[in-house]
């Protein structure tokens, strides 16, 4: 194995190791994504009505409020694994890099965040008065 050539020096270094694990995860949380929308749409669906009282009574019951964050949990964590891989592609300038890849990652914490507090106070505060 000789280092004269770029076959050479590469040869026998094999993959990076992480980018299959990536990849399983986006596939993972599509798949997820995919589940826990279907059942966000086919239970609103199934509400006779879709009055604030209504849906606040449907937030207030665990067994929607827990697939709910799930699902949240899954969808910023899809966006974090896709915008991550767009960033590593595109920015170049290793600065702007870190900046962009820092910024996303406030981003989704914080989006996720808010998201799954929404959810928690409609589930902990029950049905409006």
């Amino acid at each position: 194995m000789g280092n004269g050539t770029e076959i050479g020096r590469v040869r026998g270094l094999g993959s990076a190791k992480h980018g299959s694990k990536h990849w399983i995860d986006q596939r993972l949380t599509a798949l997820g994504n995919l589940l826990l929308t279907a059942w966000l749409v086919i239970s609103l669906l199934m509400l006779p009505n879709f009055q604030h009282e209504t849906v606040a009574a449907w937030m207030a019951q665990p067994s929607v409020a827990v697939p709910l964050i799930l699902m949240l949990v899954s969808i910023f964590w899809h966006v974090k694994l896709g915008l991550q891989v767009f960033i590593e592609d595109y920015f170049h300038d290793e600065g702007n890099k870190l900046a962009m890849l820092t910024l996303l990652n406030f981003y989704v914490i914080g989006a996720a965040a808010f998201g799954i507090f929404m959810v928690a106070k409609h589930a902990f505060a029950g049905v409006p008065a």
